[in-house]
């Protein structure tokens, strides 16, 4: 075999054929100058309109369920138009509607729970029928 030399340009993985790194350079910013600085994108607002929803249909104290919903719809409006800060306004009012109704909701329902099991108040089936009501001749 003859001993055959080859040059780097016809042998890419072998010498140094790559381009070197330029040293980093200094600049200088006139005194006027507006320096910004751009950080990771911000998240959306969550407009909490499936919680609004259920508020709406479920619950409604006082029709709190119902303006939270406006506000949700807003909101995702706010945010599709791409105004963030309104979107996150709204969003925070249908929040708050939200856990007001929420609250008030589990408020009544323990409130009806503590005087059922008083004995204040007797759900239907258990309620006694008035003797004018019971069947003749029943006891």
């Amino acid at each position: 075999m003859e001993n055959l030399k080859y040059s780097p340009e016809l042998l890419p993985m072998q010498g140094n054929s790559y381009e070197r790194l330029k040293e980093p350079r200094v600049v200088t910013l006139p005194s006027n100058a507006a320096v910004v600085t751009i950080g990771p994108p911000a998240k959306p607002p969550r407009d909490h309109i499936i919680w609004s929803l259920f508020s709406t249909i479920y619950m409604n104290y006082c029709c709190l369920g119902f303006a939270a919903l406006c506000y949700s719809i807003k909101a995702r409006d706010r945010k599709a138009l791409g105004d963030l800060e309104g979107a996150r306004g709204y969003a925070s009012t249908a929040r708050c509607f939200n856990l007001t109704t929420l609250i008030l909701f589990l408020i009544t329902v323990l409130v009806l729970i503590i005087l059922i099991s008083v004995g204040v108040v007797y759900p239907m089936e258990l309620r006694p029928f008035p003797p004018s009501l019971r069947e003749p001749g029943g006891v």
